[in-house]
């Protein structure tokens, strides 16, 4: 998890003073820039309006004025004449800085303008600002403004630039040990609540969260545990379910196999005998075959293939096969709504899906009772419904008989013959088809089982 976190914090402040080294970049450029700018247009300004009092009141005593007025400070000014001869400059220092002398002897083609602007290099900015009173009295003024103050400036910017980047710096890492209590602090306790599930220990307890992904993350993993912790007792419930219906018929079997092989029974005895064995037999073989169905299902290999076929031919072969042992038990078993349809399913597994309801309602039944088989359509939807006159299942219970191995009383098993599994088979076949199962019942009056697909 610390990995994490100093991942967290490596992204976090690597993107951070990328973006803030770009800023403070484009904003130190633009402040410099904007300095120089004004400090060219200042002394364009200034040369400008020396350049028109000469003009204006050309002598030597206003040469020299002008050159006294610039005498101090962080600007200088020379004055050139016809030829570009020097006729007066307020620092002879700034003499050995003059351009060319081919630009010096064309006042006339010339502008005010910037003539140095490498202010980096340059201890100087020079502006040249060109004026003409006759044929010979012509010339320039040459403005020289330091670049110190640009410099000062420049590091100033630079020094306090750094400042706030070393502060920023400081402010990340404040920053990054908040996330990391904040954000790396429930991972772990998530971390280690999860190793705790691996191990098979399912009382972990984490903070509730906000509403944001960490709590989603804490309330999925608490019911990742409840969930783990409800499905182990329902694997113990059930092996010990499974343990429990597979020793009953072998202690059967192994019980009157043991009788059987005895030498004084009588042919009749013996052949009661092995008639139980041979239930006992059926019994374990239907209850294994239906276990063998429900983790084909639960592993999701077992296909539903689904296709078209009658509606009518499917339930008269349904009633052809199953009415045989309604009669057997006295019981009537009623197939209406014959109406001819398509029905778009898989008709073997639609096939196993009504037996086990028909067998029900044939094991809760009793004689002389009517069991109701209907096929129909509503809409685009296949409707079949089994309803029996049998014992009925109390209101209570009625949520859980979808559950593998439930059985509404346990005396059941041997008195009815039934496992809890038929209609575990049954949902999960349901749904497979995408389809739903309501049921209806009542103590004492039956029950009505309705599906649609």
């Amino acid at each position: 998890m610390n990995k994490i976190s100093k991942k967290l914090a490596a992204y976090f402040i690597i993107s951070f003073l990328v973006l803030e080294t770009i800023l403070m970049m484009y904003l130190h450029q633009n402040i410099v820039h904007t300095r120089v700018d004004e400090e060219y247009a200042r002394l364009l300004a200034t040369g400008s309006n020396h350049r028109n009092v000469l003009i204006d009141n050309y002598s030597e005593d206003t040469i020299t004025h002008i050159i006294l007025m610039e005498a101090e400070g962080d600007r200088g000014v020379i004055i050139t004449g016809e030829n570009g001869n020097v006729i007066l400059s307020s620092d002879e220092k700034l003499e050995s800085l003059l351009p060319s002398m081919s630009f010096l002897q064309n006042p006339e083609d010339q502008i005010d303008q910037v003539i140095n602007t490498e202010w980096e290099s340059s201890p100087y900015i020079i502006s040249a600002h060109p004026y003409k009173i006759d044929d010979t009295k012509l010339g320039y003024v040459l403005m020289f403004q330091s670049t110190e103050p640009i410099e000062r400036l420049v590091s100033k910017l630079n020094f306090h630039f750094g400042l706030a980047g070393g502060a920023i710096i400081v402010i990340l890492f404040i920053i990054y040990s908040i996330l990391s209590k904040f954000l790396t602090r429930p991972l772990i306790r998530m971390k280690e609540a999860t190793e705790k599930l691996s191990e098979g220990k399912f009382d972990v307890s984490l903070p509730a969260g906000g509403n944001d992904e960490l709590g989603e993350l804490s309330v999925a993993i608490r019911k990742l545990a409840s969930d783990l912790e409800r499905m182990k007792k329902e694997r113990n419930e059930f092996l010990a379910s499974i343990s429990h219906e597979l020793s009953t018929p072998l202690t059967y079997l192994i019980g009157y196999l043991k009788v059987a092989m005895r030498q004084d029974l009588t042919e009749e005895e013996r052949n009661h005998y092995l008639m139980i064995i041979a239930e006992e037999s059926d019994r374990m073989k239907d209850l294994l075959k239906n276990l063998m169905d429900l983790a084909k299902m639960d592993e999701m290999t077992f296909v539903v293939s689904k296709t078209n076929f009658s509606s009518r031919k499917f339930a008269e072969d349904i009633y052809r096969l199953v009415e045989p042992s309604f009669a057997l038990k006295n019981i009537n078993l009623n197939l209406i709504g014959l109406e001819d349809f398509s029905i778009h399913a898989d008709p073997l597994r639609l096939e196993q899906i009504v037996l086990n309801l028909l067998d029900n309602a044939l094991k809760y039944s009793s004689e002389h009772t009517t069991v109701l088989f209907e096929i129909t359509k509503d809409q685009n939807r296949t409707v079949i419904t089994v309803e029996d006159e049998g014992i009925g299942i109390p209101q209570e219970q009625i949520g859980m008989i979808f559950e593998k191995l439930f059985r509404v009383e346990k005396s059941r098993s041997r008195t009815f013959g039934g496992s809890g599994l038929g209609l575990a088979i049954v949902k999960e076949l349901v749904e497979a088809h995408g389809g739903s199962i309501e049921v209806q019942s009542e103590v004492h009056k039956g029950s009505k089982f309705t599906i649609k697909i």
